[in-house]
C-alpha cells in the first residue's frame, strides 16, 4: 500500500487535523474562561488533565491496539472525540472541561499511535518517512490555524456567547473521517501482543534516552506558543481577544508552511544538518525578539509579527527527528515506541503549560521569550548529542 494514494492520505491528515483542533483549543478556552474569573493557575493545570491521561493511557494503548486492530482503534478514538465535541456546547460547569480534556487526551494517545503505526508499516527509508510525517503533521498546524481563526471570528461576532457551538463543526469532521476509514482496507501488523504493558526492552540505550529528552523539550517549546501565545498577546501587548487569536493563528500558518516545505525538500538534505539549521534559525529569531522586548519596548507591537515566523523553523523539528529515529525501529516495536513518544510529548506539554501559567500568575511576562529561548538552547545541546550518538537499528 502506498501512503501517497489519496484514499489513505486524506483520512490520516484529517485525523491529525481533528486532534489538533481539540488539543489546541486550549488557548481559546484560557482566554474565554479567564474572563469568568477563573485564575491562570487553575487554567495552567487544566492542560494536565489532557496530558497526564495521554501519558498514562499510552502505556496500555499498545495492548488495546494489538487486540482490536489499528483501524478499529482509530475509529474508536474518533468516535469519542465526535461525541465529546457534540456535548461540550451544552455544559457550563468548569469540572467538565477537565473531564473533556482527559477523554480527548486518551483518544489522542490511541489515535497518534495508530497513525504512526500505519506510516511506519508502509515506509522503510528515513527520508521517505520524514517526507510523509511532515506532510501528515502539517495538517496538525492547519488545525491550529482553523481553530484559532474560526473561534476568533465567532467570539468577535454578535454570536460570541455561543462560541462553544463551534465544537459541533469538529464533531461533524470526526464522523466524516470515521466514514472514510470504514471504507478503507489497512494492513494490520501480524503480531498480536497480549501483554498488559508493552515490552520496553532495547529502549534503554543512551541515544534513545537522549532522543526522548529532545522530544520532551520540542513539545515543551511548542506548547509554550500554542496554548499561551494568545494570552501573552492579550495581557502583555494589550490587544483584544480577536486580534490575539488571529495573530496566533499565523504562527500555525507559518508552522504549516515549514512542515509542507520540509516534506518537499527534505530528501535533498541530511536530516541531522537540516534539523540543526532549523534550530539555529529559531534561536536567532528568539534572540532578536528578546532584544526588542527588553530594549525597544516602544516597538513591542512588532512581536505580533515576529513570533509567528518562528513556526517556519520550529515546526519541522518534531517530525524530522521522529522520522530519523523511527526509521531505525523494527516494525514489530513501532507501536510501543510511538507510545513512548506520546508519553514524553504529553509530559513536555503539561510541564510547559504549568510553568508558563506561573509566569502569567506572577506577572513575569517580560521573560516569556527568554524562557522559550532557554528551552530551545537545551534542545540544541541534546540534539547535537543525539546526532553524534545516532544508534543502529533497535
Amino acid at each position: 500500500m502506498n501512503l501517497k494514494q489519496p484514499n489513505i492520505s486524506l483520512p490520516l491528515k484529517l485525523t491529525f487535523l481533528i486532534f489538533s483542533m481539540v488539543l489546541n483549543c486550549m488557548g481559546i478556552i484560557i482566554i474565554q474562561l479567564s474572563q469568568e474569573n477563573i485564575t491562570y493557575d487553575k487554567l495552567g493545570f487544566l492542560e494536565s488533565f489532557k496530558d497526564i491521561p495521554i501519558a498514562f493511557i499510552s502505556l496500555f494503548a499498545v495492548n488495546f491496539i494489538s487486540r482490536f486492530g489499528t483501524k478499529r482503534s482509530l475509529i474508536f478514538s474518533l468516535l469519542f472525540v465526535a461525541i465529546c465535541s457534540l456535548i461540550l456546547p451544552f455544559v457550563k460547569v468548569f469540572w467538565f472541561y477537565k473531564l473533556w480534556f482527559a477523554i480527548i487526551g486518551t483518544c489522542f494517545a490511541l489515535g497518534k499511535i495508530c497513525v504512526y503505526g500505519i506510516i511506519r508499516n508502509n515506509m522503510i527509508e528515513e527520508k521517505s518517512l520524514a517526507k510523509t510525517m511532515n506532510s501528515v503533521e502539517a495538517s496538525f498546524m492547519i488545525g491550529i490555524f482553523v481553530v484559532n481563526t474560526g473561534f476568533g471570528w465567532l467570539i468577535s461576532s454578535k454570536y460570541g456567547e455561543f462560541w462553544k457551538f463551534g465544537f459541533i463543526f469538529i464533531s461533524l469532521i470526526s464522523f466524516f473521517t470515521m466514514y472514510l476509514f470504514s471504507k478503507l482496507k489497512i494492513s494490520e501488523p501480524k503480531n498480536k501482543n497480549t501483554r498488559l504493558l508493552p515490552d520496553l526492552s532495547g529502549f534503554g540505550k543512551i541515544s534513545v534516552v537522549v532522543f526522548f529528552a529532545v522530544i520532551f523539550f520540542i513539545v515543551f517549546t511548542e506548547q509554550s506558543f500554542n496554548s499561551w501565545l494568545p494570552a501573552f498577546y492579550k495581557d502583555h501587548l494589550k490587544v483584544n481577544s480577536f486580534f490575539a487569536l488571529q495573530a496566533s493563528s499565523f504562527l500555525a500558518l507559518f508552522s504549516y508552511a515549514g512542515r509542507t516545505i520540509t516534506s518537499k525538500i527534505i530528501q535533498r538534505f541530511s536530516l541531522g544538518n537540516y534539523f540543526i539549521t532549523c534550530l539555529l534559525l529559531t534561536i536567532s529569531l528568539l534572540i532578536i525578539i528578546s532584544i526588542i522586548q527588553f530594549y525597544f519596548s516602544d516597538d513591542a507591537k512588532i512581536l505580533l509579527y515576529l513570533f509567528p515566523v518562528i513556526g517556519l523553523f520550529l515546526s519541522p523539528l518534531y517530525p524530522v527527528i521522529n522520522a530519523k529515529m523511527i526509521a531505525k525501529i523494527d516494525r514489530e516495536k513501532i507501536n510501543t515506541f510511538t507510545s513512548l513518544i506520546v508519553i514524553f510529548s504529553s509530559l513536555g506539554s503539561s510541564l510547559s503549560s504549568i510553568t508558563i501559567s506561573i509566569l502569567f500568575e506572577k506577572q513575569l511576562l517580560s521573560y516569556y521569550s527568554v524562557y522559550i529561548l532557554s528551552a530551545v538552547v537545551v534542545i540544541f545541546i541534546l540534539a547535537f548529542t543525539y546526532f553524534r550518538l545516532s544508534a543502529n537499528k533497535i
